[in-house]
């Protein structure tokens, strides 16, 4: 079974920027970054395969940047200009997700 540890998160204001970080215990193609903000559906935020090609949903586009240390088997998620509206439990996961295979997540809010 794949572990996905992620971490990073925090409360930062309006503007701020936040990286985080996901470990996970295998090499995986494709990679995403995910978030679930309370009352929604998790949503795909970013992904990234291992030649580094990138995608991004159109809200962050601009804004956050995904990479990856394939070596370290760890994917990162550079956020910039936060939103409130980026408030969320932020998780990595496979491209598409693996089931069974979430994290616990990290909590990213964002308030003044």
């Amino acid at each position: 079974q794949v572990q996905l540890v992620e971490s990073g998160g925090g409360l930062v204001q309006p503007g701020g920027s936040l990286r985080l970080s996901c470990a996970v215990s295998t090499t995986i193609f494709r990679m995403g970054w995910y978030r679930q903000a309370p009352g929604k559906q998790r949503e795909l935020v970013a992904a990234i395969t291992s030649f580094g090609r990138t995608d991004y949903a159109d809200s962050v586009k601009g804004r956050f940047s995904i990479s990856r240390v394939n070596a370290k088997n760890t994917v990162y998620l550079q956020m910039n200009s936060l939103k409130p509206e980026d408030t969320a439990v932020y998780y990595c996961n496979a491209h598409p997700p693996i089931n069974n295979s979430w994290g616990q997540g990290t909590q990213v809010t964002v308030s003044s």
